[in-house]
């Protein structure tokens, strides 16, 4: 994993997932990408602290928008 890489846990499947990180987008992203393993539909968040840490988190789309 590089330094504008995190991982998450699909919501869906329990797999861990390596995801780029788009240092320029903001300090707070959410978008809806599907998994990888499993195909389902996450909504992923990406938060970006002061100091540069990065937290990332992935919840079943259905979760949201259902």
């Amino acid at each position: 994993m590089t330094l504008n890489e995190a991982t998450y846990i699909c919501d869906n499947c329990g797999e861990e997932i390596v995801i780029p990180v788009d240092l320029s987008a903001g300090s707070r992203q959410e978008y809806v990408e599907d998994c990888p393993v499993c195909c389902s539909p996450c909504v992923i968040h990406v938060q970006i602290d002061d100091n540069g840490g990065i937290r990332v988190w992935g919840e079943a789309e259905q979760y949201r928008f259902g």
